[in-house]
């Protein structure tokens, strides 16, 4: 039963990044370093937000950051530890690295989540499409933010 939930649970995850390619992009504000205000108008769900950091194949997090996660065991050391980000981070500072962190570091290696324009290297089948919907950028800032220990 376990591997129908998992697979269930992949199925709206792989949704939800099809959608992304139908739906326009939100334009947001940035003031400072952050974007302040949702980009939906809502608060993101944190429970999604994990599922979405802990999947390699939709945010693909732990590829470079490591936290306070008990799998994968394989988690990557290229980026910060997102252990206690919340604490570092506002929502709104998390929400800016997420959408496009080369506002605030033109050499990151972090892809911008929420960009579609200005890109290289990027394959036809992806072109003009972020990697996340506003909703699932909203769900990884609302799991992060509970990143606080």
């Amino acid at each position: 039963m376990g591997w129908r939930a998992g697979a269930a649970g992949f199925g709206l995850l792989l949704a939800a990044s099809v959608q992304a390619a139908d739906a326009p992009l939100v334009s947001y504000e940035i003031a400072g370093d952050a974007i302040p205000v949702s980009l939906t108008g809502a608060a993101g769900d944190p429970a999604r937000g994990r599922a979405i950091v802990g999947d390699r194949r939709v945010g693909l997090c732990l590829l470079c950051h490591t936290g306070p996660f008990p799998e994968p065991r394989l988690q990557g050391t290229l980026a910060p530890d997102l252990t206690g980000v919340g604490a570092r981070l506002s929502p709104g500072q998390l929400r800016l690295r997420l959408v496009d962190s080369t506002r605030l570091n033109p050499d990151t290696i972090m892809p911008p989540y929420y960009r579609t324009e200005g890109l290289s290297r990027v394959a036809p089948s992806h072109a003009g499409k972020p990697i996340l919907t506003a909703a699932q950028i909203e769900d990884v800032v609302a799991f992060l933010a509970t990143l606080t220990n």
